[in-house]
């Protein structure tokens, strides 16, 4: 039942609404917060250099602040801000499909999560992707205190 919840197209826009609504939400509060998206679908202008793009994670973490919030906003469905990587501080322009974008955190603590995993027709679902979402979702689920937010079957 969860899949097609979360493989449903309608959902996913709603998601991505939500996501844009909240992102924001948070612009306008001054109010600086993590994402953590899919880095596949993440564009770098300029390209990153390999020894930077071969330490990130299928799911990475972005935290706003600073320098990087100032430059934030949204555009076009993406979430666009500037930020600097590696030792040497590489400046890049990233850009981040909001529906890429698995959690907002405050504080270290999850605000929004989105499972959606709609995918159009020309962009098959790769298993790995349907895979993370459920390691997503099972260590969202192992956590007790998370229990609060699922439904009960019965």
């Amino acid at each position: 039942m969860l899949d097609s919840v979360i493989n449903n197209k309608d959902f996913t826009e709603l998601m991505q609404k939500h996501m844009q609504e909240l992102i924001i939400h948070f612009f306008q509060k001054e109010q600086n917060f993590g994402i953590l998206c899919k880095i596949e679908d993440a564009l770098f202008e300029p390209s990153l250099p390999e020894e930077i793009v071969s330490e990130f994670r299928p799911l990475t973490l972005f935290f706003l602040a600073g320098y990087t919030f100032e430059t934030a906003h949204v555009q076009d469905d993406n979430l666009i801000f500037e930020a600097g990587f590696g030792t040497e501080n590489f400046g890049s322009l990233v850009r981040v499909p909001l529906v890429s974008i698995m959690q907002v955190i405050v504080d270290e603590t999850p605000v929004m999560i989105n499972l959606a995993t709609y995918q159009p027709e020309d962009k098959p679902k790769k298993v790995s992707d349907v895979k993370g979402v459920k390691d997503s979702m099972a260590s969202f689920l192992s956590n007790p205190e998370n229990s609060r937010f699922v439904k009960d079957k019965n």
